[in-house]
């Protein structure tokens, strides 16, 4: 129960990730025939203008997203209000790379692989996804240790994978803006005169108080 309370970001993290699984998995019937795992697509379950594969195809995409939004988030909340959990921010991480993964694993499954290289803004996700595969496999205790200084710089690439998203999303005229906007936001407040202001009249504000 202690272990739970210590790491409840982490947890709350993990179950909000989680929950559109549930969705997904109404979508798709999985059976074992002759020691073969097959999946099979349950029409129907999406919306009217949308077959099953389309619209599992949007809901990875748009978690991914998401999350990713909310990973570069974190560092501008630590400026604006003192509050920072890295564990918190790993399993944002973790849940990022997981949704792109599935993402690009459903993308496969409709278009098949060669179709990744046939438009600028596939290559642009395709990419993305590549970065995420060895942030997703670092981000745990073990790997900072063995890294040390180059954990930090590994971590940095997530900023082209954003970057990459967004290409990717705004291509394919999706709500792009609404998570440029959030994530441009967040690099203005980390600029450094900008950023040492804000801790300025945070210190400032919890000083009087």
């Amino acid at each position: 129960m202690n272990l739970i309370k210590k790491n409840y970001g982490w947890v709350l993290v993990v179950i909000l990730a989680s929950l559109p699984l549930l969705i997904l998995s109404s979508m798709v019937s999985i059976s074992v025939i002759e020691g073969t795992l097959k999946l099979t697509l349950i029409e129907n379950q999406a919306a009217s203008n949308s077959d099953t594969l389309e619209m599992l195809y949007h809901i990875t995409g748009e978690f991914a997203i998401r999350w990713m939004t909310a990973v570069l988030t974190c560092t501008p909340f630590f400026i604006l209000f003192g509050v920072t959990n890295l564990y918190v921010r790993q399993a944002m991480g973790i849940a990022t790379a997981v949704w792109s993964l599935l993402h690009f694993i459903i993308f496969i499954w409709a278009a098949g692989m060669l179709e990744t290289f046939t438009q600028f803004n596939y290559i642009a996700g395709f990419i993305a996804v590549l970065i995420l595969i060895p942030l997703l496999f670092t981000s745990n205790s073990k790997s900072m240790k063995m890294l040390k200084k180059n954990w930090k710089k590994l971590q940095s690439f997530s900023y082209v994978a954003i970057f990459l998203t967004l290409v990717h999303v705004a291509i394919l005229e999706k709500t792009w803006t609404i998570y440029a906007t959030i994530v441009g936001v967040g690099f203005i407040i980390r600029i450094p005169f900008i950023k040492e202001k804000f801790i300025r009249l945070r210190t400032n504000k919890n000083n009087s108080n």
